[in-house]
């Protein structure tokens, strides 16, 4: 059973993670034959470390345009 979900953002869409309110870019993407599209972001972290980590898509939103996303 294959998801065939499109990506709903794009490489270089500046998102906000929900949990944490940290805003980043998206670097990378990832689709599985069954399972949630992945979202490589880099992203500045609360304490202040710069991150590249894996994201579900559906533990990241759209950045509103005006919010300026940290690579």
């Amino acid at each position: 059973m294959s998801s065939n979900s499109p990506f709903e953002f794009a490489i270089n869409d500046p998102v906000v993670i929900i949990v944490s309110g940290e805003k980043g870019i998206v670097i990378g993407r990832a689709e599985y034959y069954v399972g949630e599209n992945s979202y490589l972001l880099r992203y500045c972290a609360n304490d202040g470390r710069a991150v590249e980590q894996w994201w579900s898509q559906s533990a990241i939103y759209p950045a509103d345009k005006s919010d300026k996303a940290t690579p």
